[in-house]
C-alpha cells in the first residue's frame, strides 16, 4: 500500500461548495465524541492548510463556533453539509469529512476513536505519541 499523496476532490451535497485536498489514499479518520462531533457523527481527517484548496462556494459557507471559539464549524448554507472545518487542535489546518470526498481516490478508511468529551486530557495524551492524531497518515508504516 502506498502512502504517496493523491489529489482528492469533494464537496457538499448540493455541489455549491467544492474543494480539493492532498492526502494519502489511505485515510486515518478521527471519530470524535465531543459534543458537536458526536451529534453530527463527524468523522474527519486533518490536513495542513497547504494541502487544502477551496475551489468554489466561499459565498455559500457559514460558520458556527462555541465554547473556546477556536474551532470553526463551516457548512453549506444551502444543504447544511459540513464537508470540512477548522479544528480546535489545528487552527491552521482543516478537518475533512471523508464521506464528502468524491468516489474513486480513497483506497481505505481507518477510524480511530478520540475522546473529545475530555478534549484537554486527550490532547495531552496525543502529545506523548510518536504520531499525533493530527499527523497519522504521514507516519503510519503499512
Amino acid at each position: 500500500m502506498s502512502l504517496d499523496l493523491v489529489k482528492h476532490t469533494g464537496g457538499c451535497h448540493c455541489g455549491a461548495v467544492r474543494f480539493e485536498v492532498m492526502e494519502t489514499s489511505i485515510i486515518y479518520a478521527i471519530d470524535c465524541n465531543c459534543s458537536i462531533c458526536y451529534m453530527k457523527s463527524n468523522a474527519h481527517f486533518i490536513v495542513p492548510s497547504s494541502s487544502f484548496k477551496l475551489l468554489k462556494g466561499s459565498e455559500n459557507l457559514t460558520t458556527y463556533t462555541f465554547n473556546t471559539h477556536q474551532a470553526k464549524h463551516t457548512f453549506c448554507k444551502i444543504c447544511g453539509v459540513q464537508s470540512f472545518y477548522t479544528p480546535r487542535s489545528n487552527t491552521d489546518g482543516y478537518g475533512i469529512n471523508p464521506r464528502c470526498i468524491d468516489k474513486g481516490t480513497i483506497q481505505k478508511i481507518i477510524s480511530e476513536n478520540f475522546d473529545g468529551d475530555k478534549w484537554e486530557a486527550s490532547m495531552e495524551k496525543e502529545k506523548l505519541k510518536d504520531a499525533p492524531i493530527t499527523d497519522r497518515s504521514k507516519s503510519k508504516k503499512l
